[in-house]
């Protein structure tokens, strides 16, 4: 996902239908983005979905996370 801070790519690991564990694959180099992108991650855990809140402050980070984790899980099947 390309947003106007840079490239965001994310890699999802599952365990059966649940997400056990997202990582960043390709991330702006942006102090919100590595303050923002730990605590995207631990919702996406929380949530099992992309269906996250923004992260304050890191609205761009957050979009761009939460498009690729999307694609990421529509690439599942989820």
């Amino acid at each position: 996902m390309s947003t106007s801070k840079g490239v965001f790519q994310v890699e999802v690991t599952f365990r059966g239908d649940r997400i056990a564990s997202v990582r960043m694959l390709q991330a702006p180099h942006h102090p919100q983005t590595r303050w923002a992108v730990p605590e995207l991650i631990t919702e996406t855990l929380k949530a099992q979905s992309a269906r996250i809140d923004a992260v304050s402050g890191a609205t761009i980070t957050s979009q761009g996370y939460k498009q690729s984790l999307q694609a990421a899980l529509d690439a599942k099947g989820s």
